[in-house]
């Protein structure tokens, strides 16, 4: 199978799905990580060119932990629309991989206009990228991937309907997460909070509800024609 995640910015995959991907790249299956926009506001110092280089290189080294192949989009932090330019982007990417699954942001419920438009475009395009009139460099392929919507950071308006059992790989959720050293600062600067620390009460959170130590939640986004399995999230 392959699994493909799609983060607005670097280090939202890492917070909020990086130990289901962990877990499926363990068990023998594709991974491919697509971070959307490049951070660059991620910052109370340096400049935008030198924190979009900075997280760029940290996204590729988490995304290294696991083994999965690397996307970046490149769009401006805190800026992304859904233009016809950006759904032709999404589709390239998602034909270059050719996922089963696909997971993304709640295109309703998140808090962030990056997350909502990244979910957004997923939802507008995931039927597109089987369609042959819709031209990229890429050829269409003929399975139309499934949907899955990762949890919102703290919870916030978010009712799971699945939950992934991380335990076994919450370490390597949180080497992931601390590739992102540059946001550690920021995050204490704008608010309060740990990267880690605050994942680990979200998993913890999350294991608690679904009875395990650590867990992840999702929701699984129906539509038609859907062809795969309707439990096919781990």
């Amino acid at each position: 199978m392959k699994v493909m995640a799609f983060g607005p910015h670097p280090d939202d995959i890492e917070i909020l799905c990086a130990g289901t991907l962990a877990k499926y790249k363990a068990q023998g299956h594709e991974v491919a990580i697509v971070y959307v926009t490049n951070g660059e506001v991620g910052s109370s110092t340096l400049s935008k060119e030198e924190i979009a280089a900075i997280r760029k290189e940290e996204a590729k080294n988490s995304a290294a932990v696991i083994g999965a192949e690397f996307f970046w989009l490149g769009y401006p932090d805190e800026f992304l629309f859904n233009t016809p330019e950006v759904r032709l982007n999404f589709i390239e990417t998602i034909r270059q991989f050719e996922p089963d699954i696909i997971i993304a942001p709640d295109k309703d419920n998140d808090y962030h206009p990056d997350h909502t438009v990244t979910g957004q475009i997923v939802w507008d395009i995931h039927v597109m990228s089987a369609v042959p009139n819709i031209k990229t460099k890429t050829k269409p392929f003929a399975k139309i991937p499934d949907i899955f919507y990762m949890d919102t950071v703290a919870g916030i308006n978010f009712e799971p309907e699945i939950y992934v059992d991380i335990s076994d790989y919450w370490q390597k959720k949180k080497e992931m997460i601390e590739c992102h050293k540059s946001q550690f600062e920021w995050m204490s600067d704008l608010c309060g909070t740990s990267l880690s620390g605050e994942s680990e009460i979200q998993a913890k959170f999350r294991g608690y509800q679904s009875g395990t130590k650590y867990a992840e939640a999702f929701k699984r986004v129906k539509f038609f024609p859907a062809t795969t399995e309707k439990d096919s999230l781990l």
